[in-house]
């Protein structure tokens, strides 16, 4: 349901969805004194919420956050900083803002160890619990964007009267580590609104394509002929295959995390619960950057089936290329997803993560086989995924063998053959279910049959860039970390 507020306007939906990832960090981690005073009316939507990071010092360098947190005395605390990019950060939508705010005590350690994390009100609550005195919580500036302009971008200072009250959210110097609960919920939110304006934008040009008439077939001979409708060109076809395959393999891949994160709390059984939560981790940084990354492709592409009428805005589509430019950025760039998975995530629990993955995708491979139509496709999977699973081991290797930089040097790199590795997966499982129905009880249709050609397109057009991306990694190439910068 939430996907389609996303692909109707993300801005918009970006006010509910921050109140329920803050909802959720509170429901897991606040006091239950806390819990009763900011669950229901922000479960209700009379309170908004909002998670308060960057700083202008400190984009994704969490590690240099400068606001402080002094103990009133009384068991709270004075916040006194100034938080930048803030999202829903002041607006009167709501009777009240829950900010969650990422401070240092004073005297704690320096880096992400020494954060903690701060319920800040916009206004100070009564005993009953209404709001009741603005919490020294000011308005900076608004931020005027390219796109995404529903939703109120801010910087925001706290303190600035030194009367501005904040209550610590369970044990000081966890802050980044509560806040990851927020954070992973919102990145795979990021994603899947990526692939919801992808998709929506590709429904825009695939009606456009199928009602504006231009040109006629390149065989025909006959000037007098009247036109035909642009989706008879090869070169519309192919930029809207490429729009569905984007689109619905990214929104099958957010559709399979949110699946997981279900299975996460509520499988049977402890060890399935575990592993849900390890592929999980996994996918994350693919949830969010895939998507991200190649959704605003697709929009791009919309824009140009629409020609100049794409570029006006008398088309909702450049809007959605606009919006959906900044899903790389926010939420941990496509960069530092790259890193964490690279990085941190691969090599988590001894590979276990890695392994989990490497079953699915076989059993899927195995599935394909049986039916000649999809066996091809099935071995190309497999092999692009043992490729992957080699490269793995060999920068993992050399991250152990201390040349973390240069075996992260090309991290975008691996995130994009690793991602697209993980879309053709979700392909080939749409495409194992729709051969099945339309060989069985149900006839084939043109959906059906539609989600098979998107996966072939995939495997055609796409999936081969894993082997070029896998040859610049197995080589160690530094060109790029290599470049000085007078260079440039």
């Amino acid at each position: 349901c939430f996907s389609l507020f996303q692909a109707a306007n993300i801005a918009t939906a970006a006010y509910p969805f921050l109140t329920i990832a803050a909802g959720n960090l509170l429901a897991r981690f606040a006091t239950p004194a806390q819990q009763e005073t900011y669950l229901p009316p922000m479960l209700e939507g009379r309170f908004f919420g909002t998670m308060c990071l960057s700083e202008p010092q400190a984009g994704s360098s969490l590690s240099d956050i400068r606001t402080m947190a002094l103990p009133d005395g009384e068991g709270d605390y004075r916040i006194q900083g100034v938080k930048q990019w803030i999202s829903g950060g002041e607006h009167e939508l709501s009777e009240n803002i829950i900010h969650l705010v990422l401070a240092r005590i004073q005297g704690a350690p320096a880096g992400v160890k020494g954060l903690s994390l701060f319920i800040v009100p916009r206004y100070r609550l009564t005993p009953d619990g209404k709001p009741d005195i603005a919490n020294d919580v000011q308005l900076v500036s608004l931020l005027h964007k390219m796109g995404y302009r529903g939703t109120t971008s801010t910087i925001l200072r706290f303190g600035e009267e030194e009367s501005c009250r904040g209550e610590l959210i369970g044990e000081a110097h966890k802050g980044l580590y509560y806040m990851f609960q927020m954070m992973n919920e919102a990145r795979i939110g990021v994603g899947l609104g990526a692939a919801m304006l992808a998709h929506a934008g590709y429904l825009h040009a695939l009606n456009y394509a199928r009602e504006r008439p231009q040109g006629r077939h390149v065989d025909g001979k006959d000037a007098a002929a009247p036109q035909v409708a642009i989706i008879e060109h090869a070169d519309i076809k192919r930029m809207l295959l490429a729009q569905k395959a984007i689109a619905e393999g990214a929104m099958a891949l957010c559709f399979f995390a949110a699946n997981l994160v279900d299975q996460a709390a509520s499988a049977e059984r402890a060890e399935a619960r575990q592993d849900a939560t390890t592929l999980l981790d996994l996918l994350t940084p693919i949830c969010k950057a895939w998507p991200s990354h190649f959704g605003p492709r697709a929009n791009d592409m919309a824009i140009q089936i629409m020609g100049g009428y794409g570029y006006t805005r008398d088309y909702p589509v450049e809007q959605m290329y606009r919006d959906n430019r900044l899903n790389p950025i926010h939420e941990g760039t496509d960069g530092i997803q790259a890193i964490d998975l690279l990085g941190r995530k691969v090599g988590l629990n001894q590979g276990r993560g890695l392994e989990l993955l490497a079953g699915a995708v076989a059993a899927c491979c195995a599935e394909a086989s049986q039916d000649d139509a999809l066996a091809p496709l099935a071995d190309a999977l497999q092999q692009r995924f043992d490729s992957v699973r080699e490269v793995t081991a060999g920068l993992l290797d050399e991250m152990a063998a201390g040349a973390s930089g240069a075996a992260l040097a090309n991290a975008s790199l691996y995130l994009e053959a690793f991602g697209h590795t993980v879309i053709a997966w979700m392909w080939l499982r749409q495409a194992v279910v729709a051969l099945r129905l339309s060989s069985g009880a149900e006839k084939a249709d043109g959906y059906l049959s539609g989600k098979i050609q998107a996966c072939r397109y995939f495997f055609a057009y796409e999936l081969p860039r894993v082997d070029q991306l896998a040859a610049v990694l197995r080589h160690g190439d530094q060109t790029c970390a290599e470049m000085p910068d007078n260079w440039f």
